[in-house]
């Protein structure tokens, strides 16, 4: 048999339907995957006075069973708002950090297993770093008693070696 354009036509338009099933059938089982994803909602203010922080890093890092970090993960910027969100975030436990030049880097673990997780991060500035090497404030040692001054003779009069 020989192929008319006629027939390649509908040969092509039969694959083009089943093409069209294939789409349908992806756009169906991503709509019910759907029902296990979270948006994320992040706001990053200052511990002292609750002003948002803009252009903190959010890292998202999955994690597994077993406590342990996944490899990979997913780095956000907040907004001038401090806010910053994420639409596609699987259940299960995730590993939150947050960066911010000038404050303590903030680290926790969260079990998401609600369609939208809401998450305030306060961020604390840096405290006070101590070191074996220096002293502390409240190991100041008591000042030296002054040294017994001994009394120069005056340049002018000779003395005699003994």
């Amino acid at each position: 048999m020989q192929m008319t354009p006629e027939r390649m036509l509908l040969r092509i338009g039969g694959a083009m339907r089943k093409g069209y099933i294939a789409i349908a059938l992806l756009i169906f089982s991503t709509a019910v995957a759907q029902d296990e994803m979270a948006i994320m909602k992040f706001l990053v203010v200052k511990d002292y006075n609750g002003k948002p922080i803009r252009n903190a890093a959010v890292v998202l890092h999955p994690v597994r069973k077993s406590g342990k970090q996944s490899r990979g993960g997913l780095e956000l910027k907040c907004d001038a708002e401090g806010k910053a969100s994420f639409d596609g975030v699987p259940y299960g436990k995730l590993r939150v950090q947050v960066l911010a030049p000038g404050f303590q880097t903030f680290g926790e673990d969260y079990d998401i297993d609600q369609p939208v997780e809401e998450v305030t991060v306060r961020m604390k500035r840096p405290t006070e770093q101590y070191s074996i090497y220096t002293d502390k404030p409240s190991d100041k040692k008591a000042d030296p008693p002054p040294a017994e001054k001994k009394e120069d003779p005056p340049k002018d009069s000779p003395q005699k070696p003994q």
